[in-house]
Protein backbone atom coordinates (compact mmCIF):
# COMPACT_ATOMS: atom_id res chain seq x y z
CA UNK A 1 0.00 0.00 0.00
CA UNK A 2 3.02 2.66 0.50
CA UNK A 3 4.07 1.63 -2.45
CA UNK A 4 1.20 2.62 -4.51
CA UNK A 5 0.99 5.80 -1.84
CA UNK A 6 4.82 6.80 -3.03
CA UNK A 7 3.90 6.35 -6.93
CA UNK A 8 0.49 8.36 -6.77
CA UNK A 9 2.14 11.41 -4.74
CA UNK A 10 5.40 11.25 -7.06
CA UNK A 11 2.77 11.31 -10.51
CA UNK A 12 0.70 13.79 -8.29
CA UNK A 13 3.52 16.34 -7.80
CA UNK A 14 4.81 16.20 -11.15
CA UNK A 15 1.92 16.11 -12.92
CA UNK A 16 -0.81 17.79 -11.58
CA UNK A 17 -1.66 21.26 -11.84
CA UNK A 18 -2.24 23.96 -8.92
CA UNK A 19 -5.73 24.71 -10.00
CA UNK A 20 -8.74 23.53 -8.65
CA UNK A 21 -10.31 20.29 -10.06
CA UNK A 22 -13.97 20.12 -10.48
CA UNK A 23 -16.07 18.72 -7.49
CA UNK A 24 -17.39 15.77 -9.51
CA UNK A 25 -13.92 14.95 -10.67
CA UNK A 26 -13.00 14.44 -7.28
CA UNK A 27 -15.66 12.68 -6.32
CA UNK A 28 -16.48 10.64 -9.31
CA UNK A 29 -12.16 9.24 -9.35
CA UNK A 30 -12.11 6.73 -7.08
CA UNK A 31 -9.08 4.95 -9.50
CA UNK A 32 -6.66 8.24 -9.71
CA UNK A 33 -5.69 9.65 -5.87
CA UNK A 34 -4.15 12.25 -8.05
CA UNK A 35 -7.94 13.88 -8.46
CA UNK A 36 -7.93 13.88 -4.52
CA UNK A 37 -5.35 16.08 -4.29
CA UNK A 38 -6.98 19.52 -2.82
CA UNK A 39 -3.85 21.47 -1.91
CA UNK A 40 -1.26 23.17 -3.82
CA UNK A 41 2.10 20.61 -3.37
CA UNK A 42 4.81 22.09 -5.02
CA UNK A 43 7.36 23.89 -2.74
CA UNK A 44 7.71 27.14 -4.40
CA UNK A 45 3.91 27.85 -3.94
CA UNK A 46 4.63 27.34 -0.13
CA UNK A 47 4.13 30.55 1.98
CA UNK A 48 6.45 31.22 4.70
CA UNK A 49 5.80 32.97 8.27
CA UNK A 50 8.54 34.61 10.62
CA UNK A 51 11.72 33.96 7.93
CA UNK A 52 12.50 33.32 4.08
CA UNK A 53 12.96 30.01 3.02
CA UNK A 54 15.03 28.95 -0.55
CA UNK A 55 13.78 26.43 -2.99
CA UNK A 56 16.44 24.26 -4.13
CA UNK A 57 16.48 21.02 -5.89
CA UNK A 58 17.02 17.83 -4.32
CA UNK A 59 16.93 14.56 -6.22
CA UNK A 60 16.24 12.97 -3.01
CA UNK A 61 12.30 13.86 -2.55
CA UNK A 62 10.26 13.48 -5.06
CA UNK A 63 9.60 16.03 -7.42
CA UNK A 64 13.24 16.92 -7.17
CA UNK A 65 12.71 20.46 -5.21
CA UNK A 66 12.31 21.11 -1.66
CA UNK A 67 12.25 24.08 0.32
CA UNK A 68 14.86 24.73 2.79
CA UNK A 69 14.06 26.50 6.11
CA UNK A 70 16.85 27.95 8.19
CA UNK A 71 15.39 28.27 12.06
CA UNK A 72 17.49 30.80 14.41
CA UNK A 73 15.97 29.19 17.25
CA UNK A 74 13.42 27.81 19.38
CA UNK A 75 10.36 30.56 20.67
CA UNK A 76 7.65 30.44 22.97
CA UNK A 77 5.55 30.42 19.67
CA UNK A 78 6.10 27.78 17.34
CA UNK A 79 3.45 28.95 14.69
CA UNK A 80 6.82 32.56 14.94
CA UNK A 81 8.53 30.45 11.93
CA UNK A 82 6.06 28.40 9.92
CA UNK A 83 4.68 27.02 6.33
CA UNK A 84 1.29 27.77 5.00
CA UNK A 85 0.39 25.49 1.77
CA UNK A 86 -3.09 26.51 0.33
CA UNK A 87 -5.72 24.60 -0.23
CA UNK A 88 -7.64 25.11 -3.43
CA UNK A 89 -11.11 23.17 -3.08
CA UNK A 90 -14.24 22.53 -0.81
CA UNK A 91 -14.37 20.33 1.91
CA UNK A 92 -17.96 18.86 2.68
CA UNK A 93 -18.70 17.44 6.40
CA UNK A 94 -17.30 13.87 7.25
CA UNK A 95 -14.88 14.18 4.24
CA UNK A 96 -11.67 12.11 5.31
CA UNK A 97 -8.52 13.86 4.67
CA UNK A 98 -4.92 13.27 4.66
CA UNK A 99 -2.29 15.28 5.30
CA UNK A 100 1.02 14.01 3.70
CA UNK A 101 4.26 15.77 2.75
CA UNK A 102 8.40 15.41 2.57
CA UNK A 103 10.11 16.55 5.33
CA UNK A 104 13.83 16.11 6.34
CA UNK A 105 16.35 17.55 8.99
CA UNK A 106 19.15 18.99 7.39
CA UNK A 107 21.05 20.53 10.49
CA UNK A 108 19.68 19.70 13.93
CA UNK A 109 20.49 22.02 16.76
CA UNK A 110 23.89 20.93 18.51
CA UNK A 111 23.88 18.42 15.74
CA UNK A 112 20.87 16.49 16.55
CA UNK A 113 19.80 13.35 14.32
CA UNK A 114 15.86 14.41 14.86
CA UNK A 115 13.69 16.92 15.96
CA UNK A 116 9.49 16.99 16.78
CA UNK A 117 7.89 19.24 13.95
CA UNK A 118 4.70 19.90 17.13
CA UNK A 119 2.25 20.99 15.10
CA UNK A 120 1.16 19.78 11.69
CA UNK A 121 -2.32 20.68 11.09
CA UNK A 122 -5.33 21.06 8.27
CA UNK A 123 -6.83 24.27 9.94
CA UNK A 124 -8.43 27.92 8.96
CA UNK A 125 -6.92 29.80 6.64
CA UNK A 126 -8.17 33.14 8.82
CA UNK A 127 -8.52 33.86 12.64
CA UNK A 128 -9.01 32.09 14.86
CA UNK A 129 -6.78 29.57 13.06
CA UNK A 130 -8.43 26.35 14.32
CA UNK A 131 -7.49 22.68 13.08
CA UNK A 132 -9.86 20.60 11.88
CA UNK A 133 -7.03 18.06 12.60
CA UNK A 134 -3.21 18.24 13.81
CA UNK A 135 -0.25 15.88 15.19
CA UNK A 136 3.53 16.07 16.39
CA UNK A 137 5.88 14.66 13.94
CA UNK A 138 9.19 13.35 14.30
CA UNK A 139 12.07 13.96 11.52
CA UNK A 140 15.17 12.90 10.67
CA UNK A 141 18.25 13.09 8.32
CA UNK A 142 16.50 11.23 5.37
CA UNK A 143 13.69 12.40 3.20
CA UNK A 144 10.22 10.72 4.52
CA UNK A 145 6.43 10.36 4.04
CA UNK A 146 4.94 11.93 7.09
CA UNK A 147 1.31 11.21 7.34
CA UNK A 148 -1.87 12.89 9.52
CA UNK A 149 -5.28 11.77 9.16
CA UNK A 150 -8.04 13.45 10.09
CA UNK A 151 -11.87 14.42 9.20
CA UNK A 152 -14.05 17.83 8.16
CA UNK A 153 -16.50 18.56 10.94
CA UNK A 154 -18.39 20.83 8.82
CA UNK A 155 -18.71 22.01 4.91
CA UNK A 156 -15.94 24.46 4.32
CA UNK A 157 -15.46 26.48 1.03
CA UNK A 158 -12.57 26.96 -1.09
CA UNK A 159 -9.52 28.96 0.01
CA UNK A 160 -11.08 28.34 3.78
CA UNK A 161 -8.35 25.86 4.76
CA UNK A 162 -4.80 25.46 4.92
CA UNK A 163 -1.59 23.76 6.22
CA UNK A 164 0.19 24.72 9.15
CA UNK A 165 3.43 23.44 9.65
CA UNK A 166 5.35 25.15 12.70
CA UNK A 167 8.84 24.79 13.10
CA UNK A 168 10.48 27.50 15.75
CA UNK A 169 11.14 24.41 17.95
CA UNK A 170 14.53 24.70 18.07
CA UNK A 171 17.92 26.24 16.21
CA UNK A 172 17.96 23.62 12.57
CA UNK A 173 17.32 23.86 9.11
CA UNK A 174 14.68 21.56 7.33
CA UNK A 175 13.33 20.56 4.19
CA UNK A 176 10.01 19.94 3.19
CA UNK A 177 8.99 18.58 -0.04
CA UNK A 178 6.00 18.50 -1.50
CA UNK A 179 2.42 18.53 0.75
CA UNK A 180 -0.35 16.98 -0.17
CA UNK A 181 -3.92 17.17 1.78
CA UNK A 182 -5.84 14.37 -0.31
CA UNK A 183 -9.80 14.49 0.03
CA UNK A 184 -11.15 10.39 0.50
CA UNK A 185 -13.90 11.56 0.08
CA UNK A 186 -17.33 10.82 3.00
CA UNK A 187 -17.05 7.51 4.92
CA UNK A 188 -19.04 4.46 3.48
CA UNK A 189 -21.83 3.96 4.33
CA UNK A 190 -23.11 1.41 6.57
Amino acid sequence: MRAIWLTCLAAACLAVPATAHSQEAQTNSTDDITQRIISVPAPSRFIMIGTQGRVRRDEGVQGGSALRIRVPGRSDQPWAISVNVPITRAVRAGDKLVLAFWARLEEGENGGETTVLPFNAVQLASPPYTPLFHGPLTIGHDWRLQEIRGRADRDYPEGALNVAIHLATARQTVDLGPVFVLNMGQPAAN
